[in-house]
């Protein structure tokens, strides 16, 4: 998966808006199992690991992500302003140049052009900074809208890169046309204005002009005596006196006029454009309101609390029945979360017992490993029960509930599984408020499946008389 931020917002906003429709309990278990899991691996949770972690539980999708339609898009958007420019920019330059051997090449046109597009240039990036957007017009037309508008937030500073993308195609094209044109016909330059302007003045603007290039091109720099001589008025239709060539030594001040001030601009302004949406994308992922809950669903512990109800007001479920279900005969025997340290019931091992570790500080691929496994002595027979060792004064967790759903679906139809649960002192048996919340628990599990027993007071050290310990 792309680290691009804007990448990151877009799944990030498609996946949140997905998590709405799922209830809050089981994102919260989720949630809470993959911030552990990347503390066990000494890894900082964040939305790039999340949304790999996500990917990995949803498996390959047969559709394209939405982070990846509306790239296409914007790239093919970008890619339709570039050719745009491209082909303005020529058609621009060729009018600018146009010369039919009866006039001058006008350079205060040149300079009024020039003014022209860095303006537009900086104004691109002004509106995308404020965040006005005039192409709303266009963007409402081309561009899906998605349900929590996130888009539409990124959608000035996204039509400013493409806007500094067209304009960046026109200055490129316009230098490689006025070059082309420089070596290809006889260009008469010449300047003129209907305002009463002196030689020296003009001298003055064009020398200022130059300053950034003046110490690398000496010759771009245009002298009094040209300035003064290429003056033309719209009476004068012939060359007068002046030297033929003369009217051809503007090229050079004219294509570093375009290069400095039009080019290089939009050039630094093309990549402050990509820079402002990176930095646009961050913000917005930042502050989303699926970022925030999805903090806090890591940072909080997920807890069983023995209620159905939201309302805080409401008494936990008092109905569950009390009884427990005998301990069934199996083989099969999983500690969760470390239950069972230092020491077991003799009941529960004995010389053929296969044992597995799962859940607390085991990885989710450990879980899933502890799974495959027990499916696969299942299938072998002749067990049909598997014992699931806990300790009954930690209350249930969405963890041991998320693992007993998987359970369900992978292991073969018929597999009972018995809840164990094993009091602090090990002499002892549960509390009975300890048990009911296990009780409670096999309830929202399912009956049909989940039983709770309580094994006799006959202990042993673990692993002691055991057959094969995986």
């Amino acid at each position: 998966m792309t680290e691009s931020p804007l990448h990151l917002l877009l799944e990030f906003d498609a996946r949140s808006q997905r998590d709405q429709d799922q209830p809050p309990a089981f994102l919260h278990r989720r949630d809470r199992k993959f911030a552990l899991s990347c503390e066990q691996r000494g890894e900082i949770p964040d939305a790039r690991l999340w949304l790999e972690h996500m990917a990995r539980l949803s498996g390959p999708g047969n559709h394209p992500s939405i982070a990846d339609t509306t790239g296409r898009l914007w790239s093919r958007i970008n890619a339709g302003f570039a050719t745009a420019g491209v082909l303005l920019g020529m058609l621009t330059m060729l009018g600018l140049l146009f010369y039919d051997g009866g006039q001058r090449i006008n350079i205060t046109v040149f300079l009024a052009f020039v003014v022209l597009q860095l303006f537009l240039a900086l104004f691109t990036t002004a509106q995308a900074l404020v965040g006005w957007q005039p192409w709303r017009w266009l963007a409402h037309r081309i561009i899906p809208r998605g349900r929590t508008g996130m888009v539409s937030r990124l959608n000035p500073v996204l039509m400013a890169r493409a806007a500094h993308f067209g304009g960046l195609g026109f200055a490129l094209t316009g230098l490689l046309t006025l070059l082309v044109m420089v070596v290809v016909q006889d260009l008469a330059f010449g300047w003129s204005t209907t305002l009463e302007t002196s030689a020296p003045g003009y001298h003055r603007l064009v020398v200022a002009i130059a300053t950034p290039w003046g110490w690398l091109w000496p010759a771009a720099v245009p002298e009094l005596a040209l300035v003064e001589a290429t003056r033309f008025f719209r009476a004068d239709i012939g060359a007068g006196a002046i030297e033929p060539q003369r009217w051809g030594q503007w090229w050079p001040f004219v294509t570093m006029l375009w290069t400095t001030w039009v080019l290089l601009p939009r050039g630094l302004l093309t990549l402050v454009s990509v820079a402002l949406v990176r930095r646009r994308a961050r913000q917005l992922l930042a502050d989303h309101p699926g970022m925030h809950a999805l903090m806090y669903r890591m940072e909080t512990p997920s807890l069983d609390t023995g209620s159905q109800h939201n309302d805080a007001a409401d008494m936990p479920d008092t109905g569950t029945r009390t009884n427990v279900q005998p301990l069934p005969d199996s083989d099969i025997l999983l500690c969760w979360a470390g239950a069972g340290e230092p020491e077991l019931p003799r009941t529960l091992t004995g010389a053929t017992t296969r044992m597995l570790q799962a859940g607390g500080a085991a990885s989710l691929e450990d879980d899933q490993k502890a799974l495959n496994q027990i499916e696969e002595w299942l299938r072998q027979g002749p067990d049909q029960a598997v014992l699931v060792v806990t300790r009954s004064w930690e209350p249930p967790t969405g963890e041991l509930q998320d693992f007993l759903t998987a359970a369900r679906e992978l292991w073969p139809r018929g597999t009972r599984v018995a809840l164990v649960p094993l009091g602090l002192d090990a002499r002892k048996e549960p509390e009975a408020h300890q048990l009911r919340q296990w009780l409670r628990f096999a309830d929202r599990v399912g009956e049909d499946f989940v039983g709770v027993s309580v094994p006799s007071l006959e202990w042993r050290p673990p692993y002691a008389d055991q057959g094969d310990l995986v």
